[in-house]
């Protein structure tokens, strides 16, 4: 894979509180597991998301998997730090564990 794309992702993984690996938008999330994943992060109250979709480029798609060691979409990374998919952040969501860790970050403020 590209040394670009690695770095694409690395430093948007870094440079944001959360950030979302999934297919399609937020606005229009394209399989159920990210839909899934993005109606968790809405409930939570989450306002600094930002998404990328890895339908628009098959190397950034490829490259997360790598990245991750984590072999599905979506991903789901808090400051910098990879999280899971949508199962976990379920699973998270369910302990409260999720909402401690996306408060601390600063996405859930205004």
């Amino acid at each position: 894979m590209s040394t670009d794309v690695r770095t694409f992702i690395d430093e948007t993984v870094k440079e944001h509180p959360v950030v979302l690996f999934m297919k399609g938008s937020a606005q229009f999330p394209q399989c159920g597991f990210s839909a899934k994943a993005v109606s968790i992060l809405r409930d939570l109250g989450v306002r600094k998301l930002v998404t990328v979709n890895v339908l628009d480029d098959q190397e950034v798609r490829e490259e997360i998997k790598v990245y991750s060691n984590w072999p599905t979409i979506p991903q789901l990374y808090v400051k910098g730090e990879f999280i899971g998919g949508s199962d976990i952040m379920e699973e998270m969501q369910s302990s409260g564990e999720l909402k401690e860790l996306l408060d601390a970050s600063g996405a859930t403020a205004d």
